[in-house]
Order: C-alpha cells, then structure tokens, then sequence
C-alpha cells in the first residue's frame, strides 16, 4: 500500500475513535458523576463494623438484622448535612424500638463531629468509619447520602442528597409494610469540605 493509503487509514481511525469519544461524552453530558443509583439495592448490605461515637465500642451493622434500618453518611463540613439532621432526629424520636437509625461520620474529626451534635442536637446512634471502609463498601461518592435496608438484611433504595421527615417516613412506613421502595436523588452531594 502506498503512503497516501496509509495515511487516509489513519485519519479514517482517528476521526472514529474521535466520534465513539464524543458519544461516550455526550451520554454523561449534565449528569453529577458522584450520583448515581447504588448497585446495592437489592443485595445484601455489606457486612461492616462502624465504631459508636463517645467510646460506644464496635456497632456491626449486620446486628441491625431484623430491623428496617437507615444508614446516613453525613460530616460536619457538609452543608446539605445540617439541614437533614433534624429529619433524621424526628425520625428516629417516632420510631424509636422498631426502626434503627445510624449516622456514618464520614472522613470527620472526632471534636468537629461533638461540636456539631453540641450544636444540632443528638438524639441517634452516631459513627465513626475508621478508615472509612464502611464508605468504601457502600460506595460512598459524598454526603450526605442515606441507604435504607430492610428487616431481610437487603439494601432497598439510597437517596443521594439531604432526606427530609416526608422522605424518611414515607420509606420507613413502605418498609415496614413490606412494600418497595425507590431510590432518590434529592439534590447534590458534598466530596469535599
């Protein structure tokens, strides 16, 4: 083959491979690559440890079995965090006994996280994630987000962004009635403070 032959194969691959490039693109255009719907639903939710805040010792969340429970990763620099936790707190006062709630520090400080339950008030199980390998096993892209599980063990929907008292009851109340559940996208997320 000649040099021109060769070179139009070339520029015919290059403008190709352009345009497979521009279609992957265009499909991810206007869409938070930190959101997204959790490969969890409908599986088992890892089997984790967290650490209890305030020297609580070692929390497995497998020992909520049996339980609906909610688990919200959430950190004191997040903005969208402090207005959930009053929901979170609502929630956990009208289902105290039947639903357990957990709050997941994520990559947080133990003094930032007092200081911010000094000032929003406790009133629900509270976490550290050494190592953040809890995050890491429910993929964690921000906070807040908040994965719910069934008393079967198996996670049943995720809300990416800050749950409010409407939201958290509405699934709650479907999942102890046995009904399913949607995951959500409430707004953005929080990576960094």
């Amino acid at each position: 083959m000649s040099r021109t032959v060769w070179l139009r194969i070339t520029v015919a691959l290059v403008i190709l491979a352009g345009l497979a490039l521009a279609v992957v693109f265009a499909n991810r255009f206007g869409e938070d690559p930190r959101i997204g719907s959790s490969p969890l639903v409908g599986k088992p939710a890892p089997d984790v440890t967290v650490e209890i805040f305030d020297g609580g010792g070692p929390l497995p969340l497998a020992d909520t079995a049996g339980t609906v429970t909610v688990v919200n990763f959430w950190a004191p620099w997040c903005v969208p965090c402090r207005t959930e936790h009053g929901a979170l707190l609502q929630a956990a006062a009208r289902y105290e006994g039947e639903v357990t709630i957990v709050g997941v520090a994520y990559q947080s400080e133990d003094d930032a996280i007092d200081a911010y339950l000094d000032e929003l008030g406790r009133g629900y199980t509270i976490a550290t994630d050494p190592g953040s390998r809890a995050a890491i096993r429910f993929g964690v892209r921000g906070v807040p987000e908040t994965f719910f599980i069934g008393r079967d063990g198996t996670v049943a929907a995720k809300v990416s962004g800050p749950v409010d008292l409407g939201l958290l009851t509405s699934t709650i109340d479907a999942l102890l009635a046995g009904d399913e559940v949607d995951s959500v996208e409430t707004g953005d997320v929080q990576v960094t403070p």
